[in-house]
């Protein structure tokens, strides 16, 4: 457990620097950058290996259609997180987009996994990036970029598919099949 909360703790660090420690960061420069990739790594590496070797805990909460919901919630993360890459029309609609993304991926993941390492991972991973999107706002108003045009929101749709067809085969290599469970 104790590696899952490191990774997760990194991974916190790592992303809220920048915005709790302006002048430190600033003053480390591209340096900096390469800093917080490497810790990102290690955050990433950690929770990977801290929560492989939990043993599988029964969930706290099981409903039915719960799986459903999750492969739902993960398509539409998917495409809500590319939308800030594919700079198309739902890039304008959207402020954070990558940041909701990873909210929807995190609230999908704990309607189906929601043991106590699942709540670490998922639920830290959530509400980071909640509190990431505050200390965002807080810095000030969005300025509404310019759209990319609609075919690029087609395109993302279009990748969004292929990931989740990638992301479902390495789950069902990886043992975590997202088409079992809480599905009656």
């Amino acid at each position: 457990m104790t590696l899952l909360i490191l990774g997760v703790a990194l991974w916190w660090v790592a992303h809220l620097f920048k915005r709790l420690a302006p002048g430190p960061r600033a003053a480390l420069g591209d340096a900096g950058k390469g800093l917080a990739g490497l810790v990102l790594l290690a955050a990433l590496v950690l929770m990977v290996i801290g929560y492989r070797a939990l043993p599988n805990m029964p969930n706290m909460v099981a409903m039915p259609g719960n799986g459903h919901a999750n492969n739902t919630l993960m398509l539409i993360a998917l495409i809500v997180f590319g939308a800030g890459m594919s700079k198309g029309w739902l890039w304008t609609k959207i402020r954070h987009p990558m940041l909701w993304g990873v909210v929807l991926w995190s609230v999908a993941h704990l309607l189906v996994r929601n043991d106590l390492p699942s709540l670490i991972l998922f639920g830290g991973m959530g509400l980071w990036a909640l509190v990431e999107m505050a200390l965002i706002n807080g810095a000030g108003p969005w300025q509404r970029p310019a759209s990319g045009g609609i075919k690029r929101d087609g395109a993302l749709a279009a990748i969004a598919l292929v990931m989740y067809g990638l992301i479902a085969f390495v789950h069902i290599w990886l043992g975590y099949s997202p088409f079992l469970g809480n599905y009656g």
